[in-house]
């Protein structure tokens, strides 16, 4: 293990290691944070499940809209660079909410200022995700292009590691600190971040503009071929015709060079080469996208979330409310969720590489529903009557339904990678993830509206376990449209 991190700091520097672990862990450790949220909605604001589930799914929106912070980063550079200064941007909208809810009770304490400052917050994090994702990317391909994946590797061991400790620690904290003290020792990590940025350096390729201005009249054409003209128009024309060939000549090549140094003068060429150079990249990203190969498989996942309410806000407020789970508890839970992660990743690799992809959806969908049906034994409390305790309950559902949605997850990540062209993986792949975002934020506001139907509220649960039910029949429906997976793709080949 050892020796496996230092080739990697050999070969891409320690600075970026650092930094890739750090931005990853944070990833991971917003679970100490937002179990602070949760709570500071339900018992300092006092919303209810469907009014927090609201707040929760806006606050969420950045991560749905991804591919803008990639076509971001890679058209526009400032001062040079496309990546670093991205960076900071986003560490400080990642920090400065956190310091501000902290700081600010009147601030943490109104439900739309509160929503407002987590959404910037959320806006930072995906900001933060992409660029370090392309950086990751830029780094194997121009260092080590060996070492890809285990930069990949390394990432998601860090971001797993994060989950945990913020995981035990967010209960542990909500037990000992005010929560504005929580959400200052959060704002410990974003900081730590801005000032890694420091050390970190640009490969000079990847700091190379992406858009290479040109005018009609491109430098090639006018000192390759315009110079065969010329020199018949010498043969032809008289010296009056050569010196206005001359003339016109130099008026080109004096528009070239300020064409190359972007340095526009009136014509604000540079400004419109690149509102030309966004509009090509948005039109390139459209047109892959729209290919049936590509479409069809990504319109399958979305449906997929989409279909299924999200009931997690309002089961939150049962099992604190009803169940009297302490927070600390509730974190292990999430950490038994972090580790079937885990292991269903590594299930999947050593396993189920071979079987159809279609197959492994399907019985994902199938094991859900049957795991969804757990939450409505504990709802009517079947458990109790049989001997089992909420406890366990909620510990093997935990653990089961995070393995069975990262075998979900897994042929999601594996597709996106066989179907991304070659020269826009990463803004196309960030695209398939805001795409599988949107879909868990409309989920949200799915199960808000399903809870307000039923008049599910904070002390009154008598239609939960209906609304489950509702969950569960949803759960099916995704199997229906699995025509949409290409039928021979497996985990070594789509």
């Amino acid at each position: 293990m050892i020796g496996w991190l230092k080739q990697l700091r050999i070969a891409f520097g320690a600075s970026f290691i650092w930094l890739v672990c750090l931005i990853y862990f944070t990833q991971g450790f917003r679970s100490f944070v937002w179990t602070a949220v949760s709570y500071q909605l339900k018992d300092r604001l006092k919303l209810s499940p469907s009014a927090s589930q609201f707040v929760t799914s806006i606050a969420f929106f950045p991560w749905s809209i991804k591919p803008i912070y990639g076509i971001l980063s890679d058209c526009i550079p400032i001062k040079g660079r496309k990546r670093i200064p991205y960076l900071v941007i986003a560490t400080l909208l990642s920090l400065f909410p956190w310091v501000i809810l902290g700081l600010q009770e009147t601030i943490r304490n109104s439900r739309g200022q509160l929503m407002i400052f987590l959404l910037l917050q959320n806006l930072g994090s995906a900001m933060a995700d992409v660029v370090i994702d392309a950086m990751i990317a830029e780094a194997a391909r121009l260092e080590k292009a060996r070492f890809a994946g285990d930069l990949q590797s390394v990432s998601w061991m860090a971001m797993a590691f994060g989950g945990i400790c913020g995981s035990l620690l967010g209960g542990y904290a909500l037990d000992n600190f005010q929560m504005e003290n929580i959400f200052l020792v959060f704002a410990v990590l974003p900081t730590v971040q801005l000032l890694s940025c420091v050390f970190v350096k640009e490969n000079p390729e990847s700091c190379k503009p992406s858009l290479k201005l040109s005018t009609s009249n491109g430098s090639n054409g006018i000192n390759g071929s315009k110079s065969d003209e010329d020199k018949s128009l010498i043969d032809v024309h008289k010296t009056n015709t050569l010196r206005r060939n001359k003339s016109s000549k130099q008026k080109k090549k004096r528009k070239i060079n300020r064409s190359n140094n972007q340095m526009p003068e009136k014509d604000g060429s540079f400004l419109s080469q690149l509102l030309r150079s966004l509009k090509m990249a948005g039109y390139t990203l459209f047109k892959a996208f729209r290919q049936p190969i590509i479409l069809r498989p990504m319109a399958w996942f979305f449906l997929a979330q989409v279909t299924m309410p999200n009931l997690s806000t309002v089961m939150f407020y049962y099992q604190t409310e009803v169940l009297n789970l302490e927070a600390s508890f509730l974190g292990t839970t999430r950490v038994i969720g972090w580790i079937s992660l885990m292991v269903g990743t590594f299930i999947y690799n050593r396993f189920l590489k071979k079987m159809k992809l279609r197959r492994i959806l399907m019985f994902a969908h199938v094991a859900l529903s049957l795991i969804t049906l757990l939450d409505i034994v504990l709802v009517t409390r079947l458990n109790v009557s049989l001997g089992v305790s909420d406890k366990t309950m909620m510990l093997f559902g935990s653990a089961l339904s995070d393995a069975i949605n990262q075998f979900k997850f897994m042929p999601f990540l594996i597709l996106s990678g066989h179907l991304c062209p070659p020269g826009i993986e990463g803004t196309l792949f960030a695209l398939f993830m805001s795409i599988n975002n949107l879909g868990a934020t409309i989920s949200g506001f799915l199960g808000a509206g399903l809870a307000s139907v039923l008049n599910i509220s904070s002390g009154s649960f008598d239609n939960l376990s209906f609304g489950i039910a509702v969950q569960v029949i949803c759960t099916f429906l995704p199997v229906g449209f699995l025509f949409l997976i290409p039928k021979e793709a497996t985990g070594i080949s789509a």
